[in-house]
């Protein structure tokens, strides 16, 4: 998922609109998805797909990426990136108040050490500006979004496998972006052919990919635990911007990296030991 802004840049390079580039993101990867969900019901009953997590899942989606659009609009792009990558701590705050759930301390301590990594790794350009107060709120709800999303990917793999979950909130997604980018008055068609192959990448690679291997992991490990792919995200768009833009990773960038490589260690599940 990490490699989504590289896409977005040349889509936007291609005059497509912020929020059509999403649309598009979501809408393209329904085929790949739709093929994955028959596969997984191949031999066995098919699996309900709009089942009310899966409705929420794709709702929370879209907030996440329409409140991203407008905070990468209303603020900096770090500022963005920074305020976004605390949907960990809203999980942690709804895992505890809202469900119940107990947290650990090794797990609190691993997402305040991916957060002081996150801001090593965009510290340089994040900046405070009163007059982009609006976009950095919208950079927490976008948080909170994605934080929900976690939680109704994670019930909706009670009933249905990762494709099927993915391809079903997709839905969802890509109606709700639609309507907004038409709101919006977006251009929907890219102007060169390259611009269409970024958003056919980032269909395929970004959501049917990343996200469908997110809702795989959320099947198998703790909410929490996975909340903190977001931070793996944030190490593969550094990363990949250094390979394909060559933008410059700083020392101290690396050693952001690896401070959140070392929280994710830290907050990693453990087998309960044998009685």
């Amino acid at each position: 998922m990490g490699v989504s802004p590289i896409f977005v840049r040349f889509a936007s390079a291609a005059e497509v609109g912020p929020f059509a580039s999403a649309f598009w993101r979501a809408a393209l990867a329904l085929p790949a998805l739709a093929l994955w969900a028959a596969l997984e019901d191949r031999g066995g009953p098919a699996r309900p797909t709009f089942t009310r997590p899966a409705l929420l899942a794709g709702l929370f989606f879209t907030g996440d990426l329409l409140f991203w659009h407008l905070s990468i609009m209303g603020t900096t792009v770090a500022n963005a990136t920074f305020f976004a990558t605390t949907a960990p701590l809203w999980v942690i705050l709804i895992a505890r108040l809202v469900f119940g759930e107990r947290v650990s301390r090794a797990t609190t301590a691993a997402v305040v050490m991916c957060l002081v990594g996150g801001l090593a790794l965009i510290g340089n350009s994040l900046a405070v500006d009163p007059a982009r107060l609006r976009g950095d709120v919208q950079g927490l709800v976008t948080a909170v979004f994605f934080a929900l999303y976690f939680f109704a990917v994670k019930r909706s793999r009670e009933h249905a496998g990762p494709g099927r979950v993915t391809f079903g909130a997709s839905v969802v997604t890509a109606a709700g972006l639609l309507v907004a980018a038409a709101l919006a008055g977006d251009r929907f068609m890219p102007a060169t052919w390259e611009g269409a192959a970024a958003l056919l990448a980032m269909a395929l690679l970004s959501h049917a990919a990343g996200q469908g291997l997110l809702a795989v992991a959320l099947g198998r490990l703790p909410t929490t635990f996975g909340s903190l792919v977001i931070f793996l995200e944030a190490i593969a768009a550094a990363a990949v911007a250094w390979i394909v833009l060559g933008e410059t990773l700083t020392a101290l960038q690396v050693a952001g990296g690896v401070l959140i490589l070392g929280g994710i260690w830290i907050a990693r599940p453990r087998p309960e030991a044998s009685a």
